[in-house]
């Protein structure tokens, strides 16, 4: 490493500290409140025997003389407790005690057994009850919220609280997820007497506010959920709604005696998809407006006071000095005496392909990229793509991180295929010398490759864990997030990892020793059409499902279901590996230190923000 490289690696491995140091600060002001907030990181045994991680907003105000209006939020399913920021930093402000769950089989909360997310409320009746115990908590004025399968927690919740001999949740605010609407016998019911209860539905939710015919048909699609039967019934407080006199909008909050207390209903219907709420203004507009009016803000503000996209803004940050640091701390390690063995006298220059190797590259990304489309559709129809046996025992089921996986490995192997023919029918005829490339490093090189990959793994979730504790944020947008995890989560990533390592070991080799040169004179445009085409798959699939869905109001049938959300955050990740793959590649000339710390990284990103279920 010449000086000159080494201060321009200095100084990005600087900015990426930084970077990830001013987020953690930054963020934790945010959702203190500039320190007005306490924010507590709990674990505990819960009623039902199980251990359970939230984290718990106290403003500075509250004591057993004032107590406070408290609500339990939820992040939906295949998420975790931060997934709620936007809701639990404007509550907090507003002056609410808030406690943002884990929900059982996620974040640092216990495994879910199937079959068993109704008790406890999945987790969310048992953080209920303690916060209801809590000496600063009004336990009169208690509401719960949840996104998704949050929204189930609180509906599995609700029917808890029904049978206590004390109920303890005043109001419900479901998002993206149905109310109940009929009993065991099919006729439309009110589960949630007297208290408030309020929906927020999104118009092109992929899997909720549908009406299906007895044969499981679905006959209006989400944007029309407002005039469908389920709709109505549940504005009009459970009754029949044939038997209504009027028809009940969106926005427009209904009161009604119930059992002799003055109860609310209302549905927010939002030109938006389901994951969308989770970042939405409006969303969170108006569940403090909801729970204002319910419960009544201790510090009221006005809707459109928010304050939680700053957070956000600072937690992207924080993710961007992380991908830098993956390259720039790689870097400085081939400077140690450790790593000095893998480290190159002088990068091998890209250099100007001919016009049948353009051919070859061309014609083989577009491949890639279709097989790519076809594989994911067809493996998102297979049922036995959704789970992981272990053993005798499921571990991870539905398995996101195992569809993912298995997605990435059948396409790392089709990689392999197209390299191996690209070399014997082109390659080995025009001179590659595979040795030259770095495809046949040698044993050394080789293993202090993914020394160092796994060294960087380490040191990167190392600063993660250290400003976790200190600050209590992570790095994240929206569903893209690193954060800090329970140590039985590498147990549940060394079972996903080989696939992934399929994947990424065979992209690394395909960028860097197959298809390296330059483009225009200029290799960094060669850098940018690999990124691309390394997403372009899960581009295309994204935008055919939802205009598709923006078109007809209903997504593409067999389309992949849950899956389909989790392309969002591997468009991402699979442009950003291609960089990270590349820029390391260039100092080494080794394409197997990039696949093994982008597989290490990806997976422990996709297993710590999943959900484990146990059989």
């Amino acid at each position: 490493m010449t000086r000159r490289t080494f201060r321009r690696n200095s100084f990005w491995l600087a900015l990426s500290l930084v970077l990830m140091l001013v987020s953690s600060i930054g963020a934790s002001l945010v959702q203190t409140v500039g320190g007005s907030v306490a924010v507590e990181d709990m674990r505990w045994e819960a009623a039902s025997g199980r251990e359970m991680s939230a984290l718990l907003f106290k403003p500075a105000a509250v004591s057993a003389e004032d107590p406070r209006p408290a609500i339990v939020v939820s992040h939906g399913w295949w998420n975790n407790r931060e997934m709620q920021d936007a809701n639990y930093v404007e509550l907090a402000r507003r002056g609410y005690v808030v406690l943002s769950i884990d929900m059982y089989g996620h974040g640092n909360s216990d495994p879910l057994p199937a079959g068993q997310e109704a008790v406890g409320g999945t987790g969310m009746y048992d953080a209920v009850k303690l916060i209801a115990d809590l000496p600063y908590v009004d336990p009169s004025r208690i509401g719960v919220t949840g996104h998704s399968n949050g929204a189930r927690a609180a509906n599995f919740s609700v029917a808890l609280d029904n049978q206590a001999e004390t109920p303890l949740i005043a109001s419900v605010l479901l998002v993206d997820n149905d109310p109940v609407y009929v009993d065991d016998a099919g006729a439309f019911t009110n589960i949630y007497g007297s208290r408030d209860t309020g929906v927020i539905q999104a118009q092109y939710d992929e899997f909720f506010f549908r009406s299906y015919d007895a044969e499981g048909n679905a006959l209006t699609p989400p944007r029309e959920y407002l005039s469908t039967p389920n709709a109505q019934s549940f504005l009009h407080f459970g009754q029949d709604p044939s038997e209504a006199t009027d028809v009940r909008e969106a926005g427009q909050v209904y009161t009604q005696d119930v059992d002799g207390a003055d109860a609310m209903r209302v549905v927010w219907s939002l030109p938006q998809t389901h994951p969308w709420s989770t970042i939405s203004s409006t969303a969170v507009g108006h569940l403090v407006d909801f729970f204002d009016e319910s419960l009544g803000a201790p510090n009221p503000l006005a809707a459109g006071d928010q304050n939680w996209q700053l957070k956000e803004v600072l937690t992207t940050f924080g993710l961007i000095g992380f991908g830098i640091f993956l390259v720039a701390f790689t870097r400085a390690l081939l400077g140690t005496r450790a790593f000095a063995g893998v480290r190159v006298s002088e990068p091998i220059a890209a250099v100007a392909n001919t016009r049948r190797g353009l051919v070859w590259f061309w014609g083989g990304l577009v491949v890639t990229a279709v097989f790519s489309i076809l594989s994911y559709v067809l493996l998102s129809q297979a049922e036995w793509a959704g789970a992981i046996a272990f053993g005798s025992v499921n571990l991870i089921a539905p398995g996101v991180p195992w569809f993912i996986g298995i997605w990435a490995a059948i396409n790392g192997v089709a990689g392999l295929v197209i390299m191996i023919v690209s070399y014997l029918l082109f390659g080995r005829r025009s001179g590659q010398d595979l040795r030259a490339v770095g495809v046949l490093p040698g044993w050394r090189r080789f293993g202090l490759g993914v020394a160092l990959a796994l060294t960087t793994t380490v040191a990167a979730f190392g600063i993660v864990f250290v400003l976790d504790y200190f600050f209590k944020t992570d790095f994240r947008f929206w569903v893209i997030a690193v954060k800090a995890f329970n140590p039985e989560m590498i147990g549940y990533s060394l079972i996903v990892l080989p696939l992934f390592l399929v994947y990424f070991i065979a992209n690394s080799v395909a960028i860097n020793s197959f298809n390296r040169f330059t483009l225009r004179g200029r290799e960094w445009v060669n850098t940018a059409l690999l990124a691309l085409f390394n997403s372009l798959g899960p581009i295309v699939l994204v935008v055919a499902q939802y205009t598709t869905f923006f078109i007809t109001g209903e997504t593409i049938d067999g389309f992949g279901g849950i899956f389909s959300i989790w392309l969002f955050p591997v468009v991402v990740i699979l442009a950003v590996a291609a960089v990270i793959s590349r820029k390391i590649y260039r100092e080494t000339n080794n394409p197997y230190i990039a696949g093994f710390l982008n597989a290490a990284i990806v997976t422990i990103i996709s297993v710590t923000n999943s959900l484990v279920m146990t059989y």
